[in-house]
């Protein structure tokens, strides 16, 4: 079992940038893949970016393609979301999941995550 635990998350306004770390405990994360989602005030959790740690393909949404990059460290067993250019519809609770199953398409739903962390919020002011 892993635990995760986002930390990064804060208010910036139109066209800042933020980080988002999401450090895992517990299992090495070279082994999981790794996703990040978020969620807005009355809307579902969406899917942001996911990266496989056991080789480092990546994905994103077309939302986001462009602007966020999702990094891995090993090392550090920490995983990454460099966001750029953020925008207001940017806004929401960030949240990390982990699997061990296989990175394949279904790695952009939410429901392919079995741990998670409790989230952080990001605010983009206009």
């Amino acid at each position: 079992q892993v635990q995760l635990v986002e930390s990064g998350g804060g208010l910036v306004q139109t066209g800042g940038s933020l980080r988002l770390s999401c450090a895992a405990s517990g299992r090495t994360l070279s082994s999981y893949v790794m996703g990040w989602f978020r969620q807005a005030i009355g809307k579902e959790r969406e899917f942001v970016a996911t990266i496989n740690c056991r080789t480092g393909s990546t994905y994103y949404s077309d939302s986001v393609r462009g602007r966020f990059t999702i990094s891995g460290d090993n090392a550090k067993n920490t995983v990454y979301l460099q966001m750029n250019s953020l925008i207001p519809e940017d806004t929401a609770v960030y949240y990390c999941g982990a699997t061990e199953k296989f990175y394949t398409s279904n790695s952009r739903s939410p429901r392919w995550y079995d741990y998670w962390g409790q989230g952080t919020q990001v605010t983009v002011s206009s």
